[in-house]
């Protein structure tokens, strides 16, 4: 490899990691920014009544403000904490949470592994992501994990996400990027994690698939000896 083609590839990565960064402030910048405003209206604030609401909208702020970043440290980051093996139960709990709050999406889960690699914990989420936001007025959210023998390193994973509702919101361009077809200048905040796991993917001899359809939008990954 050159290194014009080294320079290339780092100037490629610095800039994923750049809008990925974006899209993490962009995304805490609701919760955090209520925090700031509740605060301002709670120091101005006499009622009692009124006070005991603006603290009940401080802490569903902080709470939303928590659990998006512990859903961006698995989704974006490098997961320190954890070993290679991460427990399903926490990308099940913060997809949850990232969900289930406004009660508009019903979540359905079939799990066939206990554990996932870190590699596959982070499609998972970042799919799952897509699916909520494509559910723009609700519907239902189904993940199915299969883990089968053979792989490489113990088993190769499937991931399938389903997104079913009465409007279904998905940007061509976000699929592009799941398709590694991104075109010149089509790399931006809100296509980065797509192609973050789109090129994680590939790195592991896998791949990503995506179907969109009349009320309903499939999501998948195969990941061999992930």
């Amino acid at each position: 490899m050159s290194a014009n083609s080294n320079d290339q590839g780092q100037a490629q990565s610095l800039e994923l990691a750049a809008l990925l960064c974006s899209r993490l402030c962009h995304d805490l910048l609701s919760p955090v920014g209520a925090l700031s405003n509740g605060l301002e209206l709670l120091a101005e604030e006499k009622d009692p009544a009124m006070r005991q609401r603006c603290f009940e909208l401080l802490e569903q702020s902080a709470r939303s403000s928590a659990d998006k970043l512990k859903f961006f440290r698995l989704a974006f980051g490098a997961a320190g904490g954890f070993g290679e093996a991460v427990p399903v139960a926490e990308p099940k709990a913060l997809i949850e949470a990232l969900a289930g709050p406004s009660g508009r999406i019903a979540l359905r889960w079939t799990m066939s592994s206990q554990t996932l690699p870190k590699s596959a914990v982070k499609i998972l989420l970042n799919l799952a992501l897509i699916g909520i936001e494509a559910l723009v007025r609700g519907g239902t959210l189904e993940i199915a994990l299969e883990e089968r023998a053979g792989g490489k390193k113990g088993g190769d994973f499937e991931i399938a996400i389903r997104a079913s509702g009465p409007r279904i919101a998905f940007d061509p361009v976000v699929g592009r990027a799941l398709a590694s077809q991104l075109a010149p200048g089509e790399l931006s905040s809100r296509t980065a994690p797509a192609a973050m796991i789109a090129s994680l993917a590939a790195s592991l001899g896998g791949g990503v698939q995506y179907a969109l359809g009349d009320g309903m939008l499939v999501l998948g990954a195969m990941l061999p000896g992930a």
